[in-house]
């Protein structure tokens, strides 16, 4: 029986083009990133797969990208495009906010100052009575006094300012002289009084601010610290002595504001 040579019936894969290989029809080869199939076999080192003649070009490769991977180095580095192409925006080493431009250029900037960074505020349950004799003349405002409102407090930063509102219905026993107070722990941040007049009632409003100087919790009270002569003074009750009693009964509002 004859011998039919069909030749090649299909193409066969040569891996890398080499200028030491021969090459015939049909054969496939990589090189420069694309690849090619020989048209024209030939010998070795004869003809490079630019030559159009023996090869043609199978695939073409697009254009390179770039490696994100050595663009963005670090933790934290944001990944961004610019006019000419991708860029990498390194994380900054202190607390900042992103900018963009009209131009689409981004950079980080110090925040602006002056946001509120949280609120805290409670309301008086009850009515708080203290008979302290605070006839405090010079020095520091002594740790005293019952506390009517009471945060658990823990700024977000160290230099924040604080701010502390507070008031109450108010009413002194007699005709006493009668104080309130605000204190962050042991320290007295402000204090403030009114006169009353045979159990006469009034209202006792005070603010405070100071730095926080912590991130630490802190215990932030409104308190009575009693009266000049020592006869008992009440927040929340409209009255001192009176059970002629009104609600609400007051209440604190902490502020912290970044600098």
């Amino acid at each position: 029986m004859a011998t039919l040579n069909l030749g090649r019936i299909k193409p066969v894969f040569r891996g890398a083009y080499s200028g030491s290989t021969a090459y015939v029809v049909d054969d496939i080869v990589t090189h420069g990133n694309e690849s090619f199939i020989c048209i024209q076999a030939h010998g070795a080192g004869t003809q490079a797969t630019s030559v159009t003649a023996y090869w043609t070009k199978l695939a073409a490769k697009g254009t390179d990208g770039t490696d994100v991977g050595t663009t963005i180095t670090a933790q934290g580095d944001i990944l961004y495009r610019d006019g000419s192409g991708l860029q990498k925006l390194a994380k900054p080493a202190s607390t900042k906010v992103l900018q963009n431009t009209s131009g689409g250029v981004l950079s980080w900037i110090t925040p602006s100052a002056g946001k509120t960074l949280q609120i805290a505020r409670v309301d008086a349950s009850g009515i708080t009575s203290d008979s302290t004799t605070s006839n405090y003349s010079s020095g520091a405002y002594p740790d005293a006094g019952t506390a009517h409102c009471t945060i658990a407090f823990t700024p977000v930063s160290a230099t924040s300012i604080i701010i502390v509102n507070a008031q109450a219905p108010a009413g002194c026993g007699g005709n006493g002289f009668a104080q309130m107070a605000i204190f962050s722990g042991s320290t007295c941040r402000a204090h403030g009084g009114h006169n009353s007049y045979s159990s006469d009632g009034g209202n006792a409003c005070i603010s405070a601010s100071w730095v926080s100087g912590s991130t630490s919790a802190v215990s932030i009270q409104y308190r009575t610290v009693g009266s000049w002569g020592g006869d008992a003074h009440s927040l929340g009750r409209r009255r001192g002595t009176s059970s002629n009693d009104v609600t609400p009964r007051g209440g604190m509002v902490v502020q912290e504001i970044e600098v």
